[in-house]
């Protein structure tokens, strides 16, 4: 049980990556994942897209406006 834990998110860690990553592509990057990664060659597949895959949602960062200039006379 220690050992196929591990296992099994290492087995699913593209899928894990496009889940939080909130990938356009995440169905697919799991079918192929589910199917084709026993071939290790899907897996880096796989693994690949779910990194370089855009994400769904973009997070601007937030920046706050800047104050007013101060009028000296």
């Amino acid at each position: 049980m220690v050992f196929l834990l591990p296992m099994l998110v290492l087995h699913f860690l593209p899928a894990i990556i496009a889940g939080v990553r909130h990938a356009r592509n995440f169905g697919w990057i799991l079918v192929i994942n589910i199917f084709l990664s026993w071939t290790v060659v899907g897996w880096i597949i796989a693994l690949i897209w779910a990194i370089c895959d855009t994400p769904r949602y973009y997070y601007a960062p937030y920046v706050p406006p800047s104050a007013p200039p101060y009028n000296v006379r």
